[in-house]
């Protein structure tokens, strides 16, 4: 029994550990490869991206649907509103703002005067950048190793400001940089081309602004092609914008700009110059206002890191495996609670890396754990069915099986003291001639003959319907139409009697042929009134019928000879068309007054009855 015992709980152990190593495995796969990258995304935009407050020393200057309308469509405008601009914000040179970021492209020569002007103005200003643009596309490369490889990110060539222009102001390119799902979370600081590095208009316009506030500027960590994730500041409108016309035309006080970053760009639909963005969903963001949040981050260190797949994968893994490992010692509602904090812990942990520079994969741990948490569920749900049926199925062997299916049902039984009066039929079944065969056979020999006349015997009650009630020795009680009614249950009685004495023929052959000796039943069949329910006391009850027509039937297997089968008047009365019986006449029984009429059943003419199913 020990060694069972200890069977099973390595069988236990066992399942246990590899249930954590799939789960740890499931987990470090989906933290690894990420296939649930955008949902993640979605998820961690709304814990991070927060808009924190924009910068008031960041402004913008929009060209905007009233400067458009005014000045006419931007395509056909000449360099001379640029320099105007810029000759406007930095006509007093003490109240000239720190940076112009013109989020505008002069690549190539137009009007040579208008084109000079502009010069001129940025010249002057000296603290003007202007933009450029990388052109991409697909291109085979060398690996380094002797191998090429199609890098579809190759950078064919970059659109330059015009040569004036850009020996008088430094230039960045204003690309934007989409992750996966279209939108915008992430920033280059430079890009590696055939010329060489070319920063980034936000990467150029924070380090001339740091340069103006006598400061060295930061370079964030970088991953991958130079990139970094940055929080957003603000959604769209959350910096100071003022309409390009309104500058132009004074009806805006320039000095207001004093020490400030001024970017100006494009701030109108039909200019196609707005993106989706992390801080907002279902509205885009024009890339002035991406290129301000950019420098805003720069500034102020709201810059992240990706944590190292590897690392994450190999902690959320320990997580999960953990997880599992835990609920399996632990109840289904405090595994829950388990579940809930370990899910906000991590959630927790994701916002406290985020504000210190790391952005975590949150989503395929509580992904991994809510599916382990249900996958427990059921298996603990099937394995208390298994026990509860293991249960059951034992219980059987020492109570009625009737009577067990009942209570094993919520509601339908009520293990309580007490009986009722029904009507039943009572079989009683003895073995003859067993005790002088016992004293020659060993024991054992003994209980294995024993057992299978009480298995042929029970079997011929439970297939009738009967309710088997317990066994006394080498002899077995059955009811019929207890506790639960059962349709003609006195010709049942009267047939599973039949049945066992018929069966019984097989094993008194047998039993002679190995000891010289047989041994058969006697059985008693008596019907009427009793009382029926649980004798006994509250932590020890049996279900059992007691009354006069218990203690008849038994004295009438009392008087039974062997394979006899002697059943009362009141049975006879009740299945004489469908039964062959002689009367003996009155019977003397112990403990009666006066004799019981008491007939010889000969066999069972009528149909037997299907087995009752209760």
């Amino acid at each position: 029994m020990k060694t069972e015992i200890r069977i099973e709980m390595k069988k236990e152990r066992i399942s246990a550990f590899l249930a954590a190593l799939l789960a740890a495995a499931a987990a470090f796969i989906l933290c690894y490869y990420q296939p649930l990258y955008i949902v993640d995304k979605m998820w961690t935009d709304i814990l991070y991206q927060q808009a924190f407050g924009a910068s008031p020393n960041i402004r913008i200057i929009a060209i905007d649907e009233k400067t458009l309308e005014a000045l006419g469509p931007f395509n056909t405008w000449d360099r001379d509103l640029s320099a105007r601009l810029v000759e406007t914000l930095c006509e007093d040179p003490d109240s000239a703002p720190a940076v112009i970021a013109l989020d505008i492209l002069y690549i190539s020569n137009t009007d040579a005067g208008n084109d000079e002007r502009l010069v001129q103005a940025c010249q002057k200003a000296g603290n003007v950048i202007t933009a450029a643009n990388l052109v991409y596309d697909k291109s085979v490369v060398d690996d380094g190793d002797g191998g090429l490889y199609v890098d579809k990110a190759y950078i064919e060539m970059v659109e330059k400001p015009y040569d004036a222009l850009r020996e008088v102001s430094k230039y960045g390119f204003a690309n934007t940089l989409q992750d996966r799902d279209g939108y915008i979370r992430q920033a280059k600081v430079y890009a590696e081309t055939e010329e060489g590095n070319v920063y980034s208009l936000a990467w150029r316009t924070y380090d001339a602004y740091m340069e103006y506030l006598g400061r060295e500027p930061k370079m964030p960590v970088l991953y991958g092609d130079h990139r970094f994730d940055f929080l957003y500041s603000g959604k769209s409108g959350a910096y100071e914008t003022v309409s390009f016309i309104d500058v132009l035309e004074g009806r805006v006080d320039v000095r207001s700009f004093k020490d400030s970053i001024v970017m100006v760009g494009a701030y109108a639909p039909g200019m196609q110059d707005a993106f989706n963005v992390a801080v907002q969903k279902g509205e885009q963001m024009y890339g002035v206002e991406i290129h301000a949040n950019i420098v805003d981050a720069l500034i102020h260190g709201k810059t992240a890191l990706p944590v190292p797949k590897a690392l994450s994968a190999l902690i959320m893994a320990a997580a999960a495996g953990g997880f599992l490992l835990a609920i399996r010692r632990i109840k289904v509602p405090t595994g829950a609670i388990l579940l809930t904090l370990m899910i906000a812990a991590e959630t927790l942990l994701g916002v406290w890396l985020s504000s210190h520079g790391w952005i975590i994969h949150l989503v395929s741990l509580p992904l991994v754990l809510i599916v382990a948490y249900a996958a427990h569920i059921v298996w603990n749900y099937v394995q208390e069915r298994k026990r509860r049926q293991e249960v059951v199925d034992a219980f059987k062997k020492y109570v009625a099986p009737q009577i067990v299916d009942k209570v094993s049902k919520d509601g339908e039984f009520k293990l309580v003291l007490g009986g009722e009066s029904r009507s039943i039929a009572v079989l009683f079944v003895d073995i003859r001639g067993f005790t002088s065969m016992s004293e020659f056979i060993r024991p054992e020999r003994v209980v294995e003959i024993l057992n299978e006349y009480l298995t042929l015997a029970t079997q011929a009650i439970l297939k009738n319907g009967g309710t088997l009630d317990k066994f006394i020795g080498d002899a077995a009680m059955a009811v019929f139409n207890a506790p639960f009614d059962l349709e003609d249950y006195v010709y049942r009685a009267v047939c599973a009697a039949m049945d066992i004495v018929e069966g019984a023929d097989e094993l008194e052959r047998k039993l002679l042929r190995r000891f010289g000796k047989k041994i058969s039943f006697g059985v008693g069949v008596h019907c009427g009134p009793a009382v029926v329910g649980n004798i006994g006391c509250d932590f020890r009850m049996d279900y059992t019928a007691i009354g006069d027509t218990v203690n008849t039937a038994s004295r009438l297997e009392g008087a039974a000879k062997s394979g006899q089968i002697l059943i009362s008047e009141d049975v006879y009365e009740a299945v004489k068309d469908r039964v062959e019986a002689d009367q003996i006449g009155a019977i003397l029984l112990k403990g009666k007054s006066h004799g019981v009429l008491a007939y010889d059943l000969k066999k069972v003419t009528g149909q037997k009855p299907e087995t009752a199913d209760i």
